[in-house]
C-alpha cells in the first residue's frame, strides 16, 4: 500500500507465489511464517496461505491465523491456514459443526467449500486487525500481549441479533442455499465477520 496524499491510499497487487515443494517442510513453527514472505516488498502486506496438510505451531489450538511483522522490510504479513482436514470445528464455524456449544445453527458455505469459506472469514478478520493495528500500537483493547482487535472483539458475530452459538441474521442465496452478507466480483458471495465500532461500542455488521 502507498499513501496518495489527499486522494487517500492506493493499493497495488503484487504477484502470487506458490511453494509447491513446501521448502520449509509441512510442520512449521510460528517463527518460520515470516520466512514465507521472502517475496514481499518494502512496506507491503503479504498474505500467506497454507494448505490443509500443513501444520503450523498453535494452529487449531490457539488460533486459525495470525498477523505479524517483517521488521527489515517494515512490512506486515497475514497467515491463515486451511482447517478442513485438521480442525474445521474451530476454524470453519459457522459452516462446520463446532466442537463445543450449540450444534444446530450451521450455515451452508456460500462457495460450497467449507475449508476455503472458513479461510475467507479468517482472512477478513485478520485484514481488518492488521490495517487497524499493524505494528501492535494501533487500535486494540486490553493487553498488548493478547489484544482484542477490530475483528477479534466481535468473534462469532456475522449479522444482527448474534449471540454465542448463533451467527446472526444474514442473506441466503436462493440457488445454493449458501449464507452470505457480502457480494464479490463475478457473482461470488461471502460471509464476513463484524467489526467493533468505537463510536457506538458495538459490533458493526454488513447485514
Amino acid at each position: 500500500m502507498k499513501k496518495a496524499g489527499k486522494n487517500g491510499i492506493h493499493v497495488f497487487l503484487s504477484k502470487q507465489h506458490v511453494d509447491e515443494g513446501c521448502s520449509l517442510g509441512k510442520t512449521l513453527k510460528r517463527s518460520q511464517l515470516a520466512e514465507l514472505t521472502r517475496y514481499s516488498k518494502h512496506g507491503g502486506l503479504t498474505l500467506v496461505l497454507t494448505a490443509d496438510d500443513v501444520a503450523v505451531q498453535g494452529f487449531c489450538m490457539s488460533n486459525c491465523g495470525s498477523h505479524g511483522l517483517v521488521p527489515k522490510k517494515k512490512s506486515t504479513f497475514i497467515w491463515v491456514g486451511n482447517s478442513m482436514s485438521q480442525c474445521p470445528g474451530q476454524c470453519a464455524w459457522p459452516f462446520h459443526q463446532p466442537i463445543y456449544g450449540p450444534q444446530d445453527s450451521l450455515l451452508v458455505a456460500p462457495n460450497a467449500d467449507v475449508g476455503v469459506d472458513g479461510m475467507v472469514v479468517n482472512i477478513a478478520k485478520l485484514l481488518a486487525d492488521t490495517v487497524t493495528n499493524p505494528f501492535g500500537n494501533g487500535y486494540y483493547q486490553g493487553e498488548a500481549e493478547a489484544p482484542l482487535e477490530a475483528a477479534s472483539a466481535c468473534t462469532g458475530v456475522y449479522g444482527k441479533g448474534a449471540y454465542p452459538g448463533y451467527s446472526g441474521e444474514h442473506l441466503i442465496d436462493a440457488s445454493s442455499g449458501g449464507s452470505y452478507n457480502a457480494n464479490g466480483i463475478n457473482g461470488r458471495k461471502y460471509l464476513l465477520p463484524a467489526l467493533f465500532d468505537p463510536s457506538t461500542s458495538k459490533c458493526w455488521t454488513l447485514v
